[in-house]
């Protein structure tokens, strides 16, 4: 999580002409925020992450595409890490009626369903006030990231059950609709080969019949009463992407193959350049050719924002999210005009 990274996805966004979600972690913020930081109590992390959103709210004017600015995966550890952001938006939200964060993910799949659901709902209760959603998990999403391996889990763990999706449902709802399911169906966090991984849409299929039925002529429309989260799409195929996008899917993250896309940018370049980039002074033009424009971080930086775009845009392809904004073929400028923590230009 860098500004660099940011920048990317605002760019790819502009490029498909749609609205993307922009997601800090813990660690992603605490990073953003300057790793030589104390993180005693979260403090670096809460800073980065404010300071992330704030970076990202002035930015997207100038790209003019909307951000849905979120958090992900806070365990019942990191819990005072979300108090901070929390925090951050009651205050922001009193001077600008708005709040600084879009939503927040609550992680206590580690913990039994009780206790995640009554710590679900205080959480809901509070930052519904504000208009922020909460996005909630049930089951394990499987593999490993941001330093929560859940590789070793057993398999049984890995698919949500309609019940259990029914139960959050039937808890969360009176409080207020602002919220989501990550439910689990095969989810595993990274990349494996294939036949290693196995997901099971057709669970959110059979979680909204459910949930259906107990509606009766209260149910929705089109029948899916639950708004549901892909975790640990990467690496996934895209039939599996638009059957679960059917059956109530929202969002997705992947993580994963967004940040191999920007350590690839770095790597071709770096290959392509290797000559250039071994001293300062003499390269394959001459002994005392000057290599500073190749080096210059800036280069490889935007070589690998350069190939996050390109990921983002098959992305946004596979989750039928193209030309949706209605921008046209302008180039990225202050479309939105200065708003709340943008720039007054």
């Amino acid at each position: 999580m860098s500004s660099s990274s940011i920048n990317a996805c605002l760019e790819a966004a502009r490029k498909a002409d749609a609205p993307i979600i922009i997601q800090f972690s813990s660690g992603g913020s605490q990073f953003y925020g300057g790793k030589g930081l104390d993180n005693t109590n979260y403090r670096a992390a809460i800073a980065g992450a404010v300071s992330g959103a704030f970076h990202v709210r002035t930015m997207a004017e100038q790209y003019g595409v909307p951000v849905i600015l979120h958090t992900d995966h806070c365990a019942k550890s990191l819990l005072p890490w979300i108090d901070g952001l929390v925090s951050a938006s009651e205050r922001y939200f009193k001077v600008h009626g708005e709040p600084l964060f879009s939503s927040h993910m609550i992680d206590l799949s580690e913990e039994p369903i009780e206790e995640n659901i009554d710590i679900c709902k205080d959480y809901l209760s509070r930052m519904s006030k504000m208009g922020i959603l909460l996005e909630m998990e049930l089951g394990i999403t499987g593999g490993e990231e941001d330093g929560v391996d859940n590789s070793d889990r057993p398999i049984e763990d890995l698919y949500s059950k309609p019940e259990e999706i029914h139960q959050v449902y039937e808890e969360l709802m009176p409080i207020s609709n602002l919220f989501t399911v990550a439910a689990v169906f095969g989810n595993v966090h990274g990349v494996y080969s294939p036949g290693n991984v196995k997901l099971e849409p057709k669970i959110l299929a059979r979680a909204q019949e459910y949930i259906c039925e107990k509606l009766g002529d209260k149910a929705p429309e089109d029948k899916k009463p639950v708004l549901f989260v892909f975790h640990g799409g990467s690496g996934s195929d895209v039939t599996d992407i638009q059957e679960a996008i059917g059956y109530g899917v929202i969002k997705m993250n992947i993580d994963t193959d967004t940040q191999w896309s920007y350590w690839e940018g770095i790597k071709n370049f770096e290959a392509k350049y290797h000559d250039y980039l071994q001293t300062q002074i003499g390269n394959p033009d001459g002994p005392d050719k000057p290599n500073k424009k190749y080096y210059d971080p800036r280069e490889s930086m935007r070589a690998a924002e350069l190939q996050t775009v390109k990921r983002l845009e098959q992305s946004y392809e596979d989750l039928k999210c193209l030309n949706i904004l209605g921008l046209g073929e302008t180039s990225a400028e202050n479309v939105l005009g200065p708003r709340r923590g943008g720039l007054p230009v």
